[in-house]
């Protein structure tokens, strides 16, 4: 019997450990021997403590208290150990067992299955809140997962949709994808179908399950079509919308009845028919950029770029990198990669140069040969790239005066002069102010929340006799400031609703355009055209100087930027000297 009952002991997967009551062993069963590492160890007749330092049996037998699923580390493993006194009849202990096994690898299950609950609550959550719609069916084509964004789409609740065959949310005449796919094996990608009770339109991408080489369902994610309609549909209007803010004006924007503003209008129809190299005259404030934007969606180019630079806004090392682009390490802060040049942005459409005239003679220099050659070659480059690009340069400056002074390349003005347009000052077309006036004055009805409908007698007379030197730009600004001024209830613009002198801007009343007689007294022949221009705006600025007020505040009243009013005073005053 005893030799039946050590065999039993030896078997079980527990580890076994007795001691009498004096703490001698008399129990250590195979498992024990085998967890403890005492395999060759003769144990039995021993002290618990000589074989297992850190053992509690005694004090299981010292406190006959019974200690029960206590978790501990027994060298590089963990067990789990019942501890019990051993009693005889009289309920005298007698010793003491200890009963443990090794959970080290039940932890190790216990961790990941916890890991695997995470990662279920994880997966879950992402099927349930992506945007995008999915479907699930097992093998058969029972639908047994569908998340609430394919609810929406197929316009069918869960309870609909799991447990029945895949067809259920499919119209009639429309082939189930999950059935082609659970057939073949084989993914398919971008079906256009219908689903649902309304016949929904998507696309739909279905993949086989597979497990351990065996099928076991099918995935769908599904993609509104109507959306995608809609984005496509958005996407071409913003492309529409950047293009027209690009070259945002067309001819029919630009008001004027006057011979003058029409012959302007009619040479730039002409011109934007061809791709030739046009050249806008005229001063601040005429609408030469307005010209070049309506050139440009008359051209051939007009679904292309549309770039425009000012050349006096910018250094010479900034307006020629602006231009033509750098390599990289081409100078110091220079991009990594290197950076695109105007140029190259612009190619296949139209770039504008504003302000031509301040561009230096080293810059010129490389325009020219980018209009000549149509190639360009990046600052710190040696490889050339061709382009495709329509030029449209505007000034306000003596061109022909800064030729004379060597401040212009002639060869440059000759490329660049190809199609000449002057655009006539706002003095000179005095009979179209009341048509710019109204134009004005309903696009501020849309910013300023205003319903302006007409302008009194008395007001429009004001406006009819200002001499308008900042041009168009004046007047609009002006009107604005007057709009300002206006009630939201009004509907007329009064002359009280008009800024004054002092706060119009540009507006002296002493400052007079110089007659051509008292300009040209010491000769006894009419002076060109460009000479006027430049004696008036000579007069014009020095009336100005003569009120001693900042710089800064001459050139607000001007209507004019700073780097404006000092090149003005470079060339009127300061090259006099």
């Amino acid at each position: 019997m005893r030799k039946d009952l050590e065999i039993i002991l030896n078997s079980t997967h527990d580890a076994m450990i007795a001691v009498n009551n004096q703490g001698i062993i008399t129990l250590f069963n195979k498992a024990a021997k085998k967890l403890t590492g005492k395999e060759n160890v003769q144990v039995l007749g021993k002290h618990i403590l000589d074989i297992i330092p850190n053992s509690r049996l005694p004090v299981i037998i010292q406190t006959g208290k019974e200690e029960l699923n206590k978790k501990l580390p027994l060298d590089d493993i963990t067990i789990i150990t019942n501890r019990m006194p051993l009693k005889d009849n009289q309920e005298n202990i007698i010793g003491a067992v200890a009963v443990f096994r090794d959970i080290t690898e039940l932890d190790e299950l216990l961790a990941e299955n916890t890991k695997l609950k995470e990662m279920e609550i994880l997966l879950r959550a992402i099927f349930q809140s992506t945007q995008d719609a999915i479907s699930v069916v097992d093998e058969k084509g029972i639908g047994i997962i569908v998340n609430p964004a394919y609810e929406r789409l197929s316009e069918m609740e869960e309870s609909q949709l799991i447990g029945n065959l895949c067809t259920v949310d499919i119209p009639e005449g429309e082939e189930s994808n999950h059935l082609k796919v659970l057939k073949t094996k084989k993914p398919i990608k971008n079906v256009q179908m219908k689903i649902g009770p309304n016949k929904k339109e998507v696309i739909v991408d279905v993949a086989p399950i597979i497990v351990n080489e065996e099928l076991r369902g099918s995935v769908a994610v599904i993609h509104d079509l109507s959306e995608i309609k809609r984005l496509t549909y958005e996407l071409d209007e913003t492309k529409e919308m950047l293009r027209k803010k690009e070259a945002k004006y067309v001819f029919g924007d630009i008001i004027g009845e006057d011979p003058q503003i029409k012959s302007a209008v009619n040479k730039s129809k002409n011109a934007a028919k061809t791709p030739a190299t046009v050249l806008l005259r005229g001063e601040s404030g005429t609408g030469k950029e307005l010209f070049a934007h309506a050139i440009h969606n008359e051209s051939s180019r007009k679904n292309k770029p549309f770039v425009k630079v000012n050349c006096a806004a910018l250094s010479e090392n900034i307006l020629e990198s602006e231009l033509f682009g750098y390599v990289e390490g081409a100078f110091t802060g220079a991009k990594k990669g290197g950076r695109q040049g105007i140029f190259e942005r612009a190619h296949g459409g139209t770039l504008f140069l504003d302000e031509i005239g301040e561009m230096n003679i080293g810059t010129q220099a490389k325009l020219l040969r980018a209009l000549h050659e149509k190639e360009i070659t990046p600052v710190g480059g040696n490889e050339t790239i061709v382009v495709d690009v329509r030029v449209i340069a505007a000034t306000n400056t003596d061109l022909e005066k800064k030729i004379n002074e060597n401040a212009f390349r002639e060869d440059l003005y000759y490329r660049l002069n190809v199609y000449p347009i002057f655009i006539p000052p706002l003095r000179y077309r005095r009979n179209d102010i009341p048509l710019l006036t109204n134009s004005i004055i309903k696009k501020f009805n849309h910013e300023y929340g205003r319903f302006v409908r007409s302008v009194s007698p008395n007001a429009m007379e004001k406006i009819m006799g200002m001499q308008w030197y900042g041009n168009v730009r004046e007047l609009e600004n002006y009107i604005g400031r007057a709009m300002i001024n206006i009630a939201s209830t009004e509907s007329v613009l009064k002359e009280d609703h008009l800024p004054s002198t002092e706060e119009r801007g540009t507006a002296i009343k002493h400052t007079e355009i110089p007659k051509v007689k008292e300009l040209n007294s010491h000769i006894n022949q009419m002076i060109t055209y460009t000479e006027y221009i430049n004696l008036a705006e000579k007069k014009y600025l020095e009336d100005f100087l003569k009120l001693d007020l900042k710089r800064s505040t001459i050139a607000k009243k001007m209507g004019i930027s700073e780097r404006t009013l000092y090149y003005l005073i470079r060339k009127h005053i300061k090259g006099n000297d």
